[in-house]
């Protein structure tokens, strides 16, 4: 399984904002969203081929208790099962990142879904095959509701505009499982300027909407750089 990066950082996103955690980036993905943060795993995916055990050689050197699965799209690769396999076997909590148009039978304690909406499709003047390809994949509404049922979960969507979130409701409506409470409204954005900016209006519609408002801490942080 080709791995970007491993590392230790803060979780910055959803119900473990804060949380100290490692980071098992996978690089490669089924989908190709204009605003993608960690291209280095998508759209030029660049890493090692490790196997499960030299992946478990490097987490063990920290002492932190939770590791989380991202990428790219770690439900592409069948390697994720016997990693979670040993990840739960040793006792660390597994929070794995995914976009929600694959499914596998992972062992984790969280299945944290972004769904790709409309505003995440690449250019189609400039990326007509990616463009065609990512909105054929982004939207597999009967993975989405195996991973509601066979995992606790959140959701988080990214919102850029405020016509965004109209087709957020609209996507939660078609999920009446769904949890109000459990679902997270992101900023689009790639440095705290624009974060704040959106924040403005975002964070009080999150609150008039009964939703989580979810500020992408690492960004404030660190910024947006690797191994972060």
């Amino acid at each position: 399984m080709k791995i970007a990066e491993i590392y230790r950082s803060i979780q910055g996103e959803g119900a473990l904002t804060g949380t100290e955690s490692v980071f098992i980036r996978v690089s490669g993905c089924n989908l190709r969203c204009w605003f993608c943060d960690t291209p280095y795993a998508s759209w030029k995916p660049e890493g090692d081929d490790l196997s499960v055990n030299e992946i478990m050689d490097r987490v063990s050197v920290w002492d932190s208790r939770h590791v989380v699965l991202t990428g790219g799209e770690p439900m592409l690769f069948a390697e994720m099962i016997p990693l979670c396999n040993r990840l739960r076997a040793e006792n660390y909590h597994i929070t794995v990142e995914t976009a929600g148009t694959l499914h596998l039978p992972v062992q984790c304690d969280l299945m944290s879904i972004s769904p790709k909406t409309s505003n995440s499709a690449p250019d189609a003047i400039d990326h007509p095959r990616w463009n065609r390809r990512h909105e054929r994949s982004r939207f597999v509404p009967h993975v989405i509701r195996q991973l509601l049922h066979d995992f606790n979960y959140q959701l988080k969507f990214v919102v850029d505009t405020e016509d965004d979130i109209d087709e957020v409701e609209d996507y939660i409506k078609q999920f009446p499982e769904i949890v109000r409470a459990q679902v997270y409204l992101m900023p689009q954005g790639r440095n705290q300027d624009e974060l704040e900016r959106t924040e403005t209006w975002l964070l009080p519609r999150c609150q008039q909407l009964q939703l989580q408002y979810c500020p992408r801490k690492q960004i404030e942080w660190f910024g947006a750089l690797k191994g972060s």
